[in-house]
């Protein structure tokens, strides 16, 4: 009898805990320790699920004891990857397709470089190649910038550099934007604090005709930064605001972790809307490159106001080569009206 009551406890508690894991947002839980974590790798969480499944199956056809304790726990699981997969796939498992690009399309490009590790080199030529117009690379440091606006001038393609470090010690706390000279010039306070942890970049145009553009980097949703991690992602909601907004970069978050915190419809956090979404691209992970986009965690994001309209998306992993643990993720935007 006890044996029954504890399997059946166990059984209820598992089944909680996997309904939270596959939708936070109903209990208001998306952004709380350990389950922000979970969620972040919904991918990853199908894969383990369906290896439990398949070890609890076995059990229940090989143990006549634990048949009915071991097939509850695998109906459970495969409930839970049901679930997940059909999340996951109204985000979009990838389409690289493009538009025809027109003369007023802006592409933006976004790369965490792991502390310049790629080289400039690299990430000058994957901005030729991909004709990037703006360029977020977190934990990029001025230096490494400069030698990057370097190499694109030399290749025609010029750009203003904006680089804001929050100390010269770690390479991780410095944020660099490169913007195409053809989009207007731009404005950026060096001295003002954004993101609480990491530096985000907010370049505003002289003229007050072009977009905002805001390259982030919001802290990791790690022990000890998870109160900073929540300012953050209220930041992001605040600076998506006022019309024409670009945003680009390492947001350290997932389409989950923004629930309550899109200020008009069919945005995804403040006025803007994600890329990714609606590209079906959504699910793709960017973090970390030892896994398969299909498995990881979709953390880096382009999002932009209603003004913009998503007409290409892509999250390059032929890149994974290059030392950075996340891949640059590439957008094409085009004029909504």
């Amino acid at each position: 009898m006890i044996r029954r009551f504890l399997a059946a406890v166990i059984i209820v508690a598992v089944a909680v805990a996997l309904v939270v894991a596959a939708w936070p947002q109903l209990f208001g839980l998306a952004t709380a320790p350990v389950i922000a974590q979970v969620v972040s790798l919904r991918g990853l969480g199908v894969v383990v699920a369906l290896v439990l499944v398949i070890a609890l199956t076995l059990a229940a056809l090989l143990s006549p004891v634990a048949r009915r304790f071991a097939a509850s726990l695998a109906v459970a699981l495969l409930v839970f990857c049901v679930v997940s997969v059909i999340v996951l796939s109204t985000r979009g498992f990838g389409d690289p397709a493009f538009e025809s690009a027109t003369d007023n399309d802006v592409t933006v490009l976004s790369w965490n470089t792991l502390g310049d590790a790629p080289g400039a080199e690299v990430i000058a030529q994957l901005a030729i190649d991909t004709g990037a117009e703006i360029i977020a690379l977190p934990e990029t440091t001025y230096e490494t910038g400069t030698e990057i606006a370097r190499l694109l001038d030399a290749a025609g393609k010029p750009m203003w550099l904006y680089t804001v470090p929050y100390d010269q010690i770690s390479k991780a706390r410095s944020t660099t934007l490169l913007i195409s000279v053809e989009l207007g010039e731009y404005d950026v306070d060096v001295t003002q604090r954004t993101t609480s942890t990491l530096p985000s970049v907010v370049a505003l145009p002289q003229d007050g005709t072009g977009p905002t553009i805001i390259a982030v980097h919001a802290v990791a949703p790690i022990p000890g930064e998870m109160e900073n991690w929540r300012t953050d992602l209220q930041w992001l909601k605040s600076a998506c605001a006022g019309g024409n907004v670009i945003m680009a970069g390492d947001f350290n978050s997932t389409i989950d972790h923004y629930s309550g915190l899109a200020t008009a419809d069919g945005a995804t956090i403040g006025e803007c809307a994600d890329a990714g979404l609606a590209s079906d691209n959504g699910a793709v992970g960017t973090w970390p490159t030892t896994l398969p986009g299909l498995i990881g965690a979709p953390i880096d994001h382009v999002m932009a106001t209603p003004n913009w309209r998503v007409t290409g998306m892509r999250v390059i992993e032929s890149h994974d080569k290059y030392s950075s643990d996340h891949r640059p993720v590439l957008v094409q935007l085009t004029p909504a009206g």
